[in-house]
């Protein structure tokens, strides 16, 4: 399975412009810069992407996770923090902290507990970081 994103931009790192686009259509041209990424700006940036990617997956992989213990949860409310550092050598993603709020008929605190951090280690985007980056560069006149 794959599933594809676009980002198009134009201009410098300061002065320019693009858009975020998804192959579904639940992002179409939204704009971005460095204005909307640093500035507050309203329109997205790369690190909230990330961060709605990452709440999405993990409360999935916990439904899947609780439903093979046998637990159906009411519901699954996650916010993911996304840490945006300066590094010597540019910036760097260093942290995602996930907040979990749900409802889990039957289960008990420490059932939760382990379900929640096993959901939080194998859930897709978790292990992102990890993954093989490839890519195709054109260069286009």
């Amino acid at each position: 399975m794959k599933k594809t994103a676009s980002a198009h931009w134009e201009g410098g790192l300061k002065d320019g412009k693009g858009h975020i686009s998804t192959e579904s259509g639940a992002l179409k041209q939204i704009p971005y810069g460095f204005n909307t990424r640093f500035e507050g700006t309203p329109g997205s940036n790369p690190e909230e992407l990330i961060g709605a990617a990452h709440a999405g997956c993990f409360s999935m992989a916990l439904s899947m996770i609780l439903g093979e213990a046998g637990f159906k949860p009411d519901s699954i409310d996650t916010t993911a923090e996304v840490t945006l550092d300066k590094q010597p050598d540019g910036f760097a993603i260093t942290a995602v902290h996930l907040i979990l709020k749900a409802k889990v008929p039957g289960a008990s605190d420490q059932q939760f507990q382990e379900l929640a951090n096993k959901a939080k280690a194998g859930c897709p985007v978790s292990k992102v970081l990890n993954a093989k980056i490839s890519l195709d560069a054109t260069l286009q006149s």
